[in-house]
């Protein structure tokens, strides 16, 4: 999921009940939900290698309880460095209502905060790698779209109303409630799951209805479904046959699937020798790796998008070749029926069928 969510989600935990533990619990949540994203810093180092290390190491079991480690040690010592500032002692017999900072609660909140995380990330259709060093295999709920509204709105409304309440209570002299809001966010992360729940069987009666009908003149390999935000009734459908694959438009709330075996159809690109020697570069191996549903296209000589083809001498040539995932092949991410979001593709640079000549994703070159 984007931050945005994982930020909610993360101030949510630490309302429903963790802030009444310790201090900073709640902002302890907050940022441990959002942490294991820092490994977006990668890119640094290019775009190959922000592919390969994102939800990365970060994103599994055995690199939660660091990241929550990392936040905790981090927010609580920042709190005892003010707190020991004489500008921050309390005047003497003056009672402090706000519960004392406890390292085990603290860090129980964000391992919590962390995993949510890691869950949040599994319900999209990129996936996670939890297991990941033991396991390197990528898996992925699809049933949740990696930017939701309805998610957003129901996370926000735990947040302000008990914002909002406090202020009209402090308007007619009401005394301040120190834990205002526990109840709102225990219903926020209850409507979550809730809705998560509701779009996983939605997904499953759109696979269900695919399966019970006859959309390929082909035998099925495998099959995809594919969500979209705020309509749960809502899938895009990949399926592959032997020789093409072939999408549709599922509709679970009429049961209608609409799939046109003229302009739905891709048929499996040819296999040249530029497309083997693409794949055993640095860009193809990370993208097979992680692109479930890669097609590799040999597009001869077509520049890459905004990047200029290598200068060679008059007896050398250069081919394009492109990486694309059909999971993000759909209208609403910017791509087509056949090509996903460029910024999800990938462009190698293949001369006389065997030497890379530059790797690029997104526009950028990976050095």
């Amino acid at each position: 999921m984007e931050p945005i969510t994982h930020l909610l989600t993360g101030a949510c935990i630490g309302r429903a009940g963790f802030n009444r533990k310790s201090a900073c619990a709640t902002v302890v949540a907050t940022l441990a939900a959002e942490a294991a994203d820092l490994d977006v810093f990668w890119g640094l180092d290019g775009p190959v290698e922000e592919l390969k290390h994102h939800r990365g190491i970060t994103h599994t079991f055995l690199g939660a309880p660091f990241v929550a480690l990392a936040v905790v040690a981090l927010v609580g010592g920042i709190y005892v460095w003010r707190q020991r500032r004489p500008s921050s002692r309390r005047a003497p017999h003056t009672e402090d209502p706000r519960p004392p900072l406890h390292w085990g609660w603290l860090y129980l909140t964000a391992l919590v905060a962390a995993l949510s995380h890691i869950l949040l990330d599994w319900t999209n259709n990129y996936g996670v790698r939890p297991f990941y060093p033991f396991n390197p295999r990528w898996y992925a709920g699809s049933f949740m779209f990696i930017a939701e509204p309805v998610l957003w709105a129901l996370l926000l409304v735990a947040i302000i109303l008990p914002w909002l309440f406090g202020l009209a209570d402090r308007e007619i002299g009401v005394r301040r409630t120190l834990f205002r809001g526990q109840g709102w966010a225990i219903f926020a992360l209850a409507g979550a799951v809730i809705l998560g729940c509701w779009r996983w069987a939605e997904h499953a009666q759109a696979r269900a209805m695919v399966e019970n009908m006859q959309i390929t003149s082909a035998p099925v390999l495998r099959m995809a479904f594919e969500p979209y935000p705020i309509d749960p009734w809502r899938w895009h459908a990949i399926i592959e046959t032997p020789g093409y694959f072939q999408t549709a438009e599922i509709n679970t709330r009429t049961h209608a699937i609409d799939s046109d075996p003229q302009a739905d159809v891709l048929y499996k690109p040819e296999d040249t020798p530029a497309v083997e020697a693409a794949k055993r570069t640095p860009l193809g191996q990370v993208y097979l790796d992680w692109g479930r549903w890669a097609v590799i296209r040999d597009m001869g000589q077509i520049p890459a998008p905004g990047v200029a083809p290598p200068s060679l001498p008059p007896q050398r040539v250069w081919t394009t070749v492109e990486f694309s995932d059909l999971r993000f092949a759909y209208a609403f991410t910017g791509g087509g029926s056949s090509r996903p979001a460029a910024s999800l593709s990938g462009w190698v640079y293949i001369v006389d069928n065997r030497d890379d000549a530059g790797e690029f994703m997104a526009g950028r070159e990976q050095k």
